[in-house]
């Protein structure tokens, strides 16, 4: 195809290109501001770049660039472009088009702007359609360049191939190259804008309204998380260290002065100390690998020490030393190490990645550093949750779905019980409880009866994986290893027997739901978003039965990873006149911010209100987000009401 590309460097121009297009496509090409010019990638950080240009396209094969910082050539009037930009991008009835709007988002954040829906992102378009019969591109395979290559048969030259090694900032802003180069990114982020829709016309109509409507706006979400970023504790994070260290050193002694010089390494799963464990002392293998080597995991190390507890006393308290020795090894390379390599020095924050299109339900993932990861206030012996603290004067506040999955998945199977447990806001826990065990929901309530606290245990574990298929074995496992409660298969194929009898909608449901997958090849959320699942009419037992798992877990979790999605694209609307108002990370079902002290009964409000609104009109349960808030992760207090 021809192209028509110019560079324009008036208001009045941009206003001539764009016309009354309610369609337009934009770009930003970014450099590093001066004290880190010979900084790797600090052009991507708006805490050290500036937006250096800007380009538009509203017709394919046409594109205007716009240079707003270029130290060659003739600049827009700074001032007067970005009033112009603030307008576009904060106007809600066009389309604001872009390849990776998360970026986007983050630069303009970083200028006041908030980009307000519609948006579409081409990068999440890409995402949401099939490379093959059963299989959905991933990020990786969803560049603008590959994409432009694969789809319209276009090689699009380098970053690197045209700025030679120069920042972007010192090219001739005139130069035919530059304006190219700049104005095809626009361009063909409004081609992959219509050829992702008419393909999901095609196949895949859903797929267009989830990107629309709950991705696009999530990636704006996602990007202003990012600029935000995730104010750290500096002194205690280095106090907590040298804490760790000290902790691994006298452990380190203590597993030496059992084993010799054996050399366990960094984690006590070198193949010395294997070769030690099974070979010197003669120990069983209790475990393997995939690969049918013998295994020296977590739960290998508790399996050995209850072997040894009964036939080799001498050395359970090695296995008790290995477990402590790995646990502070993992809250020093993962939470203080892990946190200190991405500490950004300009912020002084953590600016990690999201990522909403990663998993196969559509739940949002972490990665540079993972900070959905960290331990649980309940179970956070170091206080790695107290790194996380509030700026002078401000707060964290998250706001948590309650069993936003079990919710989802009393709606799906329509069991009696569950959903009049749900609306009279019961307590689902002693409904399972009275279900499994047979007493009253009275006396599984009551604190003081016998057997509560096994009973509630048992019950809340079922509950959670009550909907994904559990058999009596694995459900004996996870009794053992994440409740420490001792039960045999048989007592586990009475829980789940009576199970199944208690909430008679739940089978039906499962049978149902696996049988439809089947039929289909895949299963889908209640708003579309659709998972291939070739695997489940496998002969082979363990692909089938894993598929089939699958089936029923992407209902529930996925539906509930778009009611969170679409809890954030209500949010994203009300930060204009919020600015005070910070997100800065999502973990699992709760949204976290940072608010001056004096908001907080205005930002609960606001912020559960956008969580609790019906998200879609067949959905028949109430949604309650809970809200906790303190000067830091680890100290939040839970709200009243």
């Amino acid at each position: 195809m021809n192209t028509e590309y110019k560079c324009v460097t008036t208001v009045d121009g941009i206003r001539d290109y764009i016309g009354g297009s309610s369609i337009v496509a934009f770009d930003f090409e970014t450099a590093p501001d001066d004290p880190y010019r010979e900084e790797d990638k600090a052009a991507l950080d708006p805490a050290r770049a500036h937006i250096v240009g800007c380009s538009f396209s509203v017709k394919e094969g046409t594109g205007i660039y716009v240079p707003i910082a270029h130290r060659v050539g003739t600049n827009i009037d700074k001032d007067a472009f970005f009033a112009f930009l603030t307008a576009f991008l904060m106007n809600t009835t066009t389309i604001k088009i872009a390849h990776n709007i998360a970026f986007e988002s983050s630069m303009a954040y970083a200028r006041g702007i908030v980009i307000q829906a519609p948006v579409y992102d081409t990068i999440c378009a890409s995402q949401m359609s099939l490379k093959s019969i059963y299989e959905f591109r991933k990020l990786n395979e969803s560049g603008l360049k590959r994409l432009a290559e694969e789809l319209f048969g276009e090689p699009l030259p380098s970053f690197s191939s045209v700025t030679d090694g120069k920042h972007f900032d010192e090219l001739d802003a005139q130069d035919e190259e530059t304006v190219r180069y700049g104005s095809a990114d626009s361009d063909f982020a409004l081609r992959l804008y219509h050829k992702f829709n008419d393909w999901f016309d095609r196949y895949l109509p859903k797929h267009r309204y989830i990107v629309e409507e709950i991705e696009s706006p999530t990636a704006v979400y996602l990007g202003i998380m990012k600029t935000n970023g995730i104010p750290v504790n500096l002194p205690l994070m280095q106090e907590r260290k040298t804490e760790a260290e000290n902790e691994m050193e006298r452990i380190r002694k203590e597993i030496e002065f059992i084993i010799g010089d054996v050399n366990i390494g960094a984690n006590c799963s070198t193949q010395a100390f294997k070769n030690y464990l099974y070979k010197d002392l003669g120990l069983p293998i209790l475990k393997t690998t995939e690969t049918n080597r013998e295994a020296a995991d977590d739960m290998t190390m508790t399996l050995l020490k209850e072997w040894c507890d009964t036939n080799r006393p001498e050395l359970s308290g090695l296995f008790t030393l290995v477990q402590e020795y790995r646990k502070w090894g993992k809250i020093k390379s993962t939470y203080i190490d892990g946190y200190l390599k991405y500490l950004n020095p300009v912020t002084g924050c953590i600016h990690p990645e999201l990522f909403a299109l990663s998993t196969d339900t559509g739940r949002m993932n972490c990665r540079n550093p993972n900070a959905q990861n960290m331990p649980r206030k309940t179970n956070d012996p170091i206080g790695v949750r107290n790194f996380i603290k509030a700026p002078e004067g401000c707060l964290i506040l998250s706001l948590d779905f309650s069993q936003i999955e079990l919710r989802v998945g009393a709606f799906y199977c329509r069991d009696e019980v569950m959903m009049d447990t749900y609306r009279k806001n019961g307590d689902i826990h002693a409904a399972t409880t009275s279900v499994i065990f047979g007493v009253s929901y009275e006396e599984a309530q009551d604190k003081h009866s016998e057997n509560y606290k096994e009973h509630r245990t048992i019950a809340k574990n079922v509950n959670f994986g009550t909907f994904y298929g559990l058999f009596p074995r694995g459900l004996q496992k996870t009794l053992k290893f994440k409740a420490g409660v001792e039960k045999s298969v048989s007592e586990c194929e009475e829980i789940l027997f009576n199970l199944k009898h208690g909430y008679k909608g739940l089978t039906s449901w499962q049978e149902e739901t696996k049988a439809e997958a089947a039929r289909r090849m895949y299963s889908e959320t209640w708003l579309g978003r659709r998972r291939y699942l070739p695997g489940i009419t496998s002969d082979n037992w363990g692909q089938k039965s894993l598929a089939e798992r699958c089936s029923l877990n992407t209902p529930i979790q996925g539906t509930a990873a778009d009611i969170l999605k679409l809890a954030i694209t209500r949010i994203l609307a009300g930060l204009p006149e919020r600015e005070w108002l910070k997100p800065i990370l999502q973990i699992h079902d709760e949204l976290t911010f940072i608010i001056p002290e004096d908001r907080l009964s205005e930002a609960v409000a606001f912020i559960r209100a956008c969580m609790e609104e019906k998200p879609f009109p067949e959905f028949d349960l109430p949604l309650i987000a809970e809200a906790s808030a303190g000067p830091t992760f680890g100290m939040m207090e839970e709200l009243e009401d």
